[in-house]
């Protein structure tokens, strides 16, 4: 099957996931992705509403990966090569990673990967990766100083500019196994919003690393070094 193949393309739709799960449930293969102008029930992580109105890149692809793949692993290495994608399609752009699962423009949020698996007589039948991003739709006014688009700091950029881009990042992660890499640790790094700053949830203290097994760890308040494996993750107040 030919990459165009692949893609369907919608105008408009509840949610670009649920799409992708009715189409995996049908026996379509790894690497088939839908694109939505507009999502009317978009989601984000821990059931909170996801607003994807025309001018954003709402984006679910299809994975069969041939053994388990580890939530948190899988999370960041979505935002990993999303970011990479971007970066590449619109020169001038440089985007940060807010563990878990968000993408920053500076300090706001520019975009979100959410990633739902789907098991089968108990075994992993298929997981679903859903992006998210501002390209140039408006901001709700709720998040204003919060939120951002990349059409802000790259005028001229269209949604059609990353979807090839961005699609083909997440299909390839079929390949990707395993715990994160030695290149992925350092890609992160680099990326990491959270690194060496305070935090006040899950737990009060600092902000050391992301393990090659996804978990955030925070240095606590008595110097204990604690994985954390699901967010939300809230920056402590300054002073």
């Amino acid at each position: 099957m030919t990459w165009e193949g692949l893609l369907h393309r919608v105008d408009s739709v509840p949610s670009t996931m649920d799409l992708v799960h009715q189409l995996a449930h049908g026996g379509a293969p790894s690497g088939t992705t839908v694109i939505a102008a507009e999502q009317t029930g978009g989601r984000g992580s821990r059931g909170h509403t996801w607003a994807s109105p025309r001018g954003g890149l709402w984006l679910s692809g299809l994975l069969r990966p041939a053994e388990f793949v580890v939530p948190e692993v899988l999370s960041v290495r979505a935002a990993l090569v999303t970011a990479a994608a971007i970066e590449q399609a619109v020169p001038g752009v440089r985007l940060r990673i807010k563990w878990p699962n968000d993408l920053l423009l500076g300090d706001r949020k520019v975009g979100g990967i959410l990633c739902e698996a789907r098991w089968q007589s108990g075994a992993l039948g298929w997981v679903c990766v859903g992006v998210g991003i501002n390209v140039t739709n408006p901001m709700p006014a709720q998040l204003d100083g919060l939120a951002a688009a990349i059409g802000s700091q790259a005028p001229g950029v269209t949604v059609e500019r990353l979807v090839e881009p961005v699609a083909r990042a997440i299909a390839g992660l079929n390949r990707c196994v395993g715990p994160l890499t030695a290149p992925e640790l350092a890609d992160l790094e680099q990326r990491d919003a959270l690194r060496r700053r305070r935090v006040a949830e899950p737990i009060p203290g600092t902000v050391e690393s992301i393990r090659p097994d996804g978990a955030l760890i925070i240095r606590s308040l008595d110097g204990t070094l604690m994985p954390i494996r699901s967010g939300p993750v809230r920056l402590a107040d300054p002073g």
